[in-house]
């Protein structure tokens, strides 16, 4: 079986993607303890100790707040480690997977991001993310980069966690209505990275494998303030105790909560190319909102 190295395991991707690789593979997944993706050394390492066919790099620095004020590290981690790790995977002619961001653009277009629309990042967490991304096309062909957004699950701290542990805890909801994207799980990003890279390994010679950015995010758009709304009926409906209900969630614009980084308005990424490269359907948002609080209800 093709060994795959995964970073991250303790990630929302990293944690999904043990399981659904575990089928194509035989995997060995580290922590940010086995390896440091702001030293370089430590990763490179790590890929020459293990000689990976494939590696799968989920992790990154995502405080996009944080990273405001702590740059130099944001760079080692979303730009100088893909780098690093492309350089390695070079080395092994080895498949390299790694997961960008929505945060690339501006978020100032009208209609979802296709792959070749401009990158514009406005955050720091943008810019390194975007500076990731170029390094691996200048180092490694054999390369795979999945551009997502909102990402949530059952497991790690994200947005659906966050509303329900409002909505226990306030009388009253304040959610931003003016940002639009497609909330998509990490279980879906893992299934999918698990498709493809099954579709990689049956493709002989590898040569001619469809390498390359593409944009997956699950189907369907809602605003922050759609998606809690969405998460709290889901919540209600399984007699979670709350203290605020669905339509008890007041629309506000960005203009009235403030943040360090910018957030892109319009987070959409049209998935088109993902789907006809790889004969693949996207699920819509609202299932997998639905199937992670199913977990979290029992």
């Amino acid at each position: 079986m093709p060994k795959i190295l995964i970073t991250g395991k303790q990630g929302q991707v990293g944690f999904e993607l043990q399981r659904s690789l575990a089928v194509p593979g035989d995997v060995v997944a580290v922590d940010r303890t086995q390896c440091d993706l702001s030293k370089p050394e430590m990763i490179r390492a790590l890929v020459r100790q293990v000689r990976p066919d494939i590696i799968v790099n989920p992790a990154a620095y995502t405080a996009v707040d944080k990273a405001e004020s702590e740059r130099e590290l944001a760079h080692a981690v979303n730009a100088v480690a893909p780098e690093v790790l492309a350089q390695e995977a070079a080395e092994l002619n080895a498949l390299l997977v790694h997961y960008s961001t929505d945060y690339v653009f501006d978020g100032r277009k009208s209609t979802p991001y296709v792959e070749d629309d401009a990158a514009n990042p406005q955050s720091v967490y943008g810019q390194t993310k975007w500076a990731g991304e170029e390094a691996i096309r200048r180092h490694h062909k054999r390369h795979l980069i999945f551009r997502t957004s909102w990402v949530f699950g059952a497991h790690g701290n994200n947005f659906l966690k966050t509303i329900l542990r409002l909505a226990r805890e306030r009388d009253q909801l304040k959610i931003v209505a003016d940002q639009h994207g497609a909330p998509t799980p990490a279980s879906l990003i893992a299934d999918v990275t698990a498709q493809i890279i099954s579709q990689y390994l049956r493709r002989q010679p590898p040569a001619e494998f469809a390498y390359g950015t593409y944009h997956l995010s699950a189907s369907g758009d809602t605003t922050w303030h759609g998606y809690a709304q969405a998460v709290l009926q889901q919540a209600m409906s399984r007699n979670m105790a709350l203290k605020v209900e669905s339509e008890a969630v007041e629309p506000i614009p960005t203009s009235a909560y403030p943040l360090p980084a910018p957030r892109p308005e319009n987070s959409r990424l049209n998935t088109d190319k993902l789907r006809e490269s790889f004969g693949l359907q996207l699920p819509s948002w609202r299932q997998g909102v639905e199937r992670v609080m199913t977990l979290l209800s029992h």
